[in-house]
């Protein structure tokens, strides 16, 4: 029973990693693929989740071998491989959070009726999914004032909870629909030669299950999660949590490619390239092909699922820019420190507020496709560098040697290096050197 309330008191990370991942990548992404390819893209998804998993695990790891987390890991290879975490952070949280937020808003929408037109005023496009996403954010902003951590860590173990239990019911209310037979199991080699197709696979594996900065977000909510208990995880905790999370997220990601592939794939639909809309446009669809008693089944799972990225985005970036910002100056800034000063933290997540509804309210709906191929597609081209990086750090020599993963989680580790940059010198090749 001991053992027991230990890993319960280390239970939590995990389930919050897997409420940062388990949205656009799958909800939007894993969804889209299904009705555009039917099962073709699922190897893409289930190779993307194995050789992504060692860069992943080195978040809690780290954090629970060295009780510091993986900026301090970062900072200790030298400020250069700080200040390019630093910017590939800044160069793309604005646009991540914009679209994570508005396809939560397009959800919103579509589930409470909400109309999507509005006139601009003075040239602002001051439309519903634009005003719902201030909404969400401010909501997410006042439970993480309220609660710091721990309302967090509640808040998002409820969404998780309800957001699986409504996948699992609504993907065994469409596996009788599928035609399998003809459900395109062949992956779409030819979209390997297509700039077009290949974008969106891409994008696929950029996001599948989530981008590598998470890694960093795990090491900090292990050190959170830490200091609200008082409970120091061990490595083998930290591991069992993330695992936990991280084969949850994988399942999911399979199901929401069986939920396209079983009520979009052969449909016919044209789907809109407006992030918010896309999101409302597959609620109704699930409901006019299985009935309009589904539809706020269908509403619940999309709402929980997006609404959990919002609100560890919304702590995940100001969290680690606030880590990030200490390590500049300091070696090693304990994580209880960031904590009793929160104006970093709060400074950046009012910089985050600011800078993603300036997109929101600058870009056309139509063009949002285009931000979320963007944002993915630089998570696709920097996941190798992440990657190196975590690996370097969780067996340098400043761990200690007991804690540091044995050698098939070395090699594992270095396949999975491998496969991030194949993909991404294959895309380079194939988007700008071929003729």
């Amino acid at each position: 029973m001991s053992g027991e309330k230990s890993f319960l008191k280390a239970l939590g990370p995990g389930l919050l990693f897997a409420g940062a991942a388990v949205g656009v990548s799958h909800f939007v992404q894993s969804t889209r693929a299904g009705a555009d390819y039917g099962f073709g893209l699922l190897i893409v998804v289930i190779l993307a989740n194995i050789f992504k998993y060692p860069a992943f695990a080195f978040g809690p790891w780290y954090a629970a071998a060295t009780g510091t987390s993986l900026t301090d890991g970062y900072r200790k290879q030298g400020k250069w491989a700080l200040g390019i975490v630093a910017l590939l952070t800044l160069g793309t949280m604005f646009t991540v959070q914009a679209v994570v937020t508005v396809v939560t808003a397009g959800i919103a929408c579509a589930v409470f009726n909400i109309s999507y037109d509005a006139p601009k005023i003075a040239g602002v496009n001051l439309a519903a999914p634009v005003a719902v996403s201030a909404a969400l954010m401010l909501l997410s902003a006042i439970i993480l004032a309220a609660g710091r951590f721990k309302w967090l860590d509640r808040v998002n173990k409820g969404l998780v909870l309800i957001l699986t239990l409504c996948t699992v019911i609504a993907m065994a209310l469409v596996l009788p629909r599928i035609d399998w037979a003809n459900a395109g199991w062949a992956p779409p080699i030819e979209a390997l030669g297509d700039r077009l197709q290949l974008t969106r696979i891409t994008g696929l594996v950029g996001w599948m299950p989530s981008a590598f900065d998470v890694a960093v977000w795990h090491s900090l909510w292990t050190l959170a999660r830490r200091d609200s208990t008082g409970h120091v995880p061990s490595v083998r905790e930290a591991r069992i949590d993330f695992d936990i999370g991280y084969l949850g997220t994988a399942i999911l990601a399979v199901c929401f490619v069986a939920l396209g592939a079983g009520v979009m794939f052969h449909s016919g639909a044209k789907f809109s390239d407006n992030a918010a809309h896309f999101g409302a446009q597959v609620v109704n669809l699930f409901a006019q092909n299985l009935g309009e008693w589904s539809r706020p089944l269908l509403g619940v799972c999309a709402l929980s699922v997006m609404f959990s990225t919002t609100l560890t985005v919304v702590d995940g970036f100001p969290r680690a820019i606030a880590k990030l910002a200490h390590s500049f100056r300091d070696a090693e800034v304990p994580n209880a420190a960031l904590a009793a000063s929160p104006r970093v933290y709060w400074g950046a997540l009012g910089a985050l507020f600011l800078g993603s509804m300036a997109i929101l309210v600058a870009v056309p709906g139509a063009q949002f496709k285009w931000l979320v191929d963007l944002a993915t597609t630089l998570s696709f081209l920097s996941a190798p560098f992440f990657a190196v990086l975590n690996h370097r750090a969780v067996f340098a020599a400043w761990v200690p040697a007991e804690n540091r993963p044995g050698r098939r989680m070395y090699w594992f580790s270095w396949s999975g290096i491998a496969f991030s940059a194949l993909f991404a010198l294959y895309y380079i090749y194939a988007t700008f050197l071929r003729a």
